[in-house]
């Protein structure tokens, strides 16, 4: 699987998804700052799931009429460590 972690994706649960062999890119190290659509634009071109905690990119696409990726996950909880994350996609 191809995923774009979202800036707010901790790096921590990143680390562990690339050592368990995902294709994981994260906004945070490459592309920091970066708007919402443009990684709507980056997951879509590129193929890939957005990992987020973000629940504005639902609106984008439907209300704004914004590119749709292959697919979101959205995280709707603070997470307890750096790498819950990870546990919850494994």
């Amino acid at each position: 699987m191809l995923f774009l972690a979202n800036e707010n994706f901790p790096l921590e649960s990143i680390r562990k998804l690339r050592k368990a062999g995902y294709d994981v890119v994260s906004v945070s190290e490459d592309s920091p700052g970066i708007e919402d659509k443009e990684i709507l634009f980056r997951a879509r071109k590129e193929n890939r799931i957005i990992l987020t905690f973000d629940k504005g990119y639902g609106n984008m696409i439907y209300q704004f009429k914004m590119p749709i990726p292959k697919g979101i996950v959205l995280f709707r909880f603070d997470p307890a460590s750096p790498d819950e994350p990870y546990q919850v996609i494994i």
